[in-house]
């Protein structure tokens, strides 16, 4: 059922699209892997400026995509790497809307479903998430003129 949320992978108990700050602290405290939860992911620059809530309207499937994101992507990478920080990553429908309108980067909704937005398919029916991340050790280094190229290899 949309807008439900797992309690742990384990569980059938689910809840509503957070309508309160209980049930919002409940939905951050989901542990998505080994070390990220979903609060992680939920800060937004453009909710916080314009005071529009960065809340997913399906969290199951936020979590879902979250977890496979979380697992098999960023784990890793912070495993090589170290400490992962997020820059940029869920965003409502709402925020990303409005982060395209006033010109803050963000495509279209569509653009960004299975994307940014986490808890809607895309027109293909694909579902996904993504994170725009900053590995800070290397941010250092950046900064002092060396080569993002060396990343990669």
């Amino acid at each position: 059922m949309p807008g439900l949320i797992s309690i742990s992978p384990e569980s059938d108990i689910e809840m509503r699209t957070p309508k309160s700050v209980a049930s919002l602290e409940n939905l951050g405290r989901e542990k998505l892997s080994s070390s990220f939860f979903m609060r992680d992911f939920l800060y937004s620059e453009i909710g916080n400026f314009y005071g529009v809530p960065n809340i997913p309207d399906d969290p199951d499937l936020a979590i879902e995509v979250g977890r496979k994101l979380c697992e098999e992507l960023l784990e890793p990478l912070q495993n090589t790497f170290g400490r992962m920080a997020v820059r940029s990553a869920y965003r409502s429908p709402a925020i990303n809307a409005l982060g395209n309108e006033k010109g803050h980067g963000c495509g279209s909704n569509e653009s960004n479903f299975a994307g940014h937005i986490w808890d809607h398919v895309d027109s293909n029916g694909n579902k996904g998430a993504m994170a725009c991340i900053v590995v800070p050790w290397f941010a250092d280094r950046y900064q002092k003129g060396e080569d993002w190229r060396a990343l990669a290899y």
